[in-house]
């Protein structure tokens, strides 16, 4: 099968996972604050919290799949930290699980194995 089958409007908790990677600590032994990850990931998710997403940007044009959720979800996280964490460490990778045993993971092209990862959607 191409696709799936198109669903009636649902609602959905989802979780959001993301992997930061490098190869490299700063003297710390440190790869990156937790902090600035959270806060930045809060911040992308915050206008979808409670929300039909057909209605927010950019899942008003695009279809709102955790496929699609997880790499909008990964370019933001990637645009808001590359500052921060580059040239040691990024966001290698970002997981929406929107019920137990359906997750989509995506790892930007740049990381390893990069692109959409939907083995355990389903």
């Amino acid at each position: 099968m191409i696709a799936g089958e198109r669903e009636p409007l649902h609602g959905h908790n989802w979780h959001v996972t993301a992997t930061i990677a490098g190869e490299k600590l700063d003297p710390d032994g440190l790869l990156c604050d937790f902090h600035t990850v959270h806060g930045a990931l809060q911040e992308i998710i915050a206008p979808f919290e409670n929300r039909n997403l057909n209605e927010v940007e950019p899942f008003d044009l695009v279809n709102p799949s955790a496929e699609n959720v997880a790499r909008h979800i990964a370019a933001e996280l990637g645009a808001r930290l590359d500052e921060g964490l580059a040239p040691h460490a990024a966001v290698a990778a970002v997981s929406v699980t929107e019920a137990t045993g359906c997750r989509a993971v995506y790892r930007p092209v740049n990381g390893p194995e990069g692109g959409l990862k939907g083995g355990q959607r389903g």
